[in-house]
Order: structure tokens, then C-alpha cells, then sequence
């Protein structure tokens, strides 16, 4: 089954003012936990989503850790870290924008120092819907990403496209676990499994050559999972030559970390 999401800009007259909060929360928090901010934060909510990419963080100690090899110990430690505060984050989310958070995952790329965060928010939010852009094919995106899915897993049962924005694509895939992904949730390795299934469909999105589809080539892929509903979440950020991101819902960090 397929569906679509096709999204414009929220109609709400604060949007603007609350997506830099949110970005200005994200830095102070990161910085009071974690020893570092990030060097600027993009918050964007759209449709049942909202996104917050964050550039420039990573701590010197982590930095030391990856360049040994530790990458596993740096994800735990982070990890940990936010597996705590997304309570307090999900909270403060909602008391900003007055709509709830139903779901919060976080992804983290070392090698750029970037992440990003995804909230699903509790209702579709109302707004002018945007045609789908018309340099993409429709067809040959569905097709670029069962091609994908194959190669990691299996083709989805269901797939949903969200523009975001101009460079930022959503995708929402249900029906994606094998049998084996399922025995191996229930028997209690969810951290196992997401970092392997996180390799594997990065590699795979790779592989199935994205750059024969899209108008611009993926900059950074994010992958969030849901096991229990199994269903799985897949943000991918393009790069556009000669364009600077638009500075909506930009916070940047003015301190020296």
C-alpha cells in the first residue's frame, strides 16, 4: 500500500517564534548534559512532524573516543543520555507549540558532528498542502526506496512520503520487521538491532543509488524505529549546490564551546 504526505508551511502566525524556543531549549539542555551545545539547531514542524537537525556537536572527549575506534561507547554514553531527558523534551515541546508528543527518536552522525531529532506529534496539523515538487518523480522515488528495503529487509507493507521542506524528505515505512528482527525484540536486544539495522539501511540506501532519483544528492540520512508498532522512520537531508539552507526555525549558539 502506498500513501502520501504532502506538506507546506504551518499556517500559524508563531510558528517562527516557537521553532527558535525549541532550538534555543535544544542548546541549553545539550549544554548543561552533555558539556557542549551545537553550533546551530533548524527546528521545522510540518504535518504530524516535527524535526530538530543540530550541526557542530561533538565534545573533544567524544572526538578522542571515535578517533580510537569507541564509537559504540560514545553512542551508549549519548544514548543514555537522552534516553533520560526525552521525558522533560517531549514535555517542553508540547508546552511550546500546545500540541502533544506521542513519539521521540534520536540519530546522531559523528562523522559530520551532526543529529537530528524527530517528535510525532499528536495530530495532523492543518495547512496549505504543497504539490509534489516537480523536478521529483513520485514513481521512481517509491521505486528507489522498495529497492532499498529489499536489500536491507524486505519491502514494506505500507510506505508514506513527507516533503518537509525543499531539503528535507520523510519517510514513514510500516511492515518492515522479519521474523527474525521480531524474535530478536522480544527476547530483549533492542539496542543490538538498532545499531545493526542502522549500518545495514544506511548501506542500503547507498546501494539502491539515490543520486538516480533525487534532484539533489543525499547530505545525511537519519533512521528512527518504532519496534512495537513496527514501523520504522527514515529522514533524509539533501544537498543543494549553490543554495544555503533558509534560516527558519534557526537557532544559532553564540557561545564558544
Amino acid at each position: 500500500m502506498e500513501g502520501k504526505g504532502l506538506t507546506g508551511g504551518i499556517h500559524v502566525s508563531h510558528n517562527k517564534t516557537v521553532q527558535i524556543e525549541i532550538g534555543g531549549y535544544i542548546s541549553n539542555l545539550f549544554r548543561t548534559h552533555f558539556g557542549k551545545g551545537p553550533t546551530a539547531v533548524y527546528v521545522t514542524i510540518e504535518k504530524s512532524f516535527i524535526t530538530i537537525h543540530f550541526l557542530g556537536f561533538l565534545a573533544g572527549m567524544e572526538k578522542n573516543l571515535l578517533g580510537q575506534n569507541e564509537v559504540k561507547r560514545v553512542l551508549a554514553s549519548r544514548d543514555m543520555v537522552i534516553r533520560n531527558l526525552t521525558p522533560e523534551i517531549m514535555q517542553q515541546i508540547e508546552e511550546l507549540t500546545g500540541y502533544g508528543v506521542i513519539e521521540f527518536y534520536t540519530d546522531w552522525n559523528f562523522e559530520k558532528e551532526t543529529g537530528l531529532m524527530i517528535g510525532i506529534i499528536n495530530k495532523e496539523l492543518e495547512k496549505q498542502p504543497m504539490p509534489w515538487p516537480n523536478s521529483e518523480d513520485e514513481q521512481a522515488l517509491r521505486d528507489y526506496l522498495d529497492r532499498a528495503s529489499l536489500i536491507a529487509q524486505k519491502i514494506p507493507e505500507h510506505t508514506d512520503i513527507f516533503w518537509l521542506n525543499d531539503r528535507t524528505l520523510l519517510v514513514q515505512r510500516s511492515g518492515i520487521l522479519l521474523e527474525i528482527e521480531k524474535e530478536f525484540i522480544r527476547n530483549g536486544f533492542l539496542d543490538e538491532l538498532k545499531l545493526s539495522k542502522r549500518q545495514l539501511e544506511r548501506r542500503a540506501f547507498q546501494e539502491a543509488r539515490p543520486e538516480n532519483v533525487l534532484r539533489g544528492s543525499i547530505e545525511e540520512t537519519f533512521l528512527f524505529w518504532n519496534f512495537e508498532k513496527d514501523r520504522g522512520y527514515t529522514v533524509f537531508r539533501l544537498a543543494k549546490e549553490n543554495q544555503k539552507e533558509k534560516p527558519e526555525g534557526l537557532h544559532r549558539n553564540m557561545h564558544n564551546d
